[in-house]
């Protein structure tokens, strides 16, 4: 790791309530029991029209389907910290492709709440098999969906 890097977290002024964290290369900032989540997807899909005029934020109401594309960097938190939030929003479905391990995860009927929200219903496809996306009426075809070089094997 850089000595600038670790040079500019121990110089780095984190707002009150929060922790930051350097781990593996990446600033982390954790907020403190009231936080708030804003996670950041890939892709919002939602019925035409059903979206806000306007503004950042989206109704979590007003999704369909949110998709994240992991990264090298972002597998544990595709793969869980957005996994329980989405479903505590009550997301109906969220989609995660996965090039590390080369597959598709659809993640479909959200229950529980809080840090115990999950998904009830999981289903994993290999880069290469269409992915059925029922409640879009669609198959999502990763024929030519590429796996991160040195790819691992699949998570469970």
């Amino acid at each position: 790791m850089s000595r600038s890097l670790v040079a500019f977290f121990e110089g780095l002024e984190v707002p009150e309530g929060y922790k930051a964290e350097l781990l593996r290369g990446q600033i982390v900032l954790s907020g403190g029991a009231e936080e708030v989540s804003e996670p950041e997807p890939d892709l919002v899909v939602l019925e035409r029209g059903a979206g806000p005029a306007s503004g950042r934020r989206m109704p979590s109401e007003a999704v369909t389907m949110l998709v994240e594309v992991v990264s090298e960097t972002s597998v544990d938190r595709d793969h869980r910290v957005k996994r329980n939030i989405y479903a505590a929003g009550g997301i109906p479905a969220y989609l995660i492709i996965d090039p590390t391990v080369a597959q598709c995860v659809l993640l479909t009927e959200p229950t529980g709440i809080g840090d115990h929200a999950d998904y009830a219903v999981q289903l994993t496809t290999k880069f290469g098999t269409p992915m059925p996306l029922d409640l879009l009426g669609v198959q999502l075809d990763t024929t030519a969906f590429q796996s991160l070089p040195n790819a691992g094997p699949a998570r469970s």
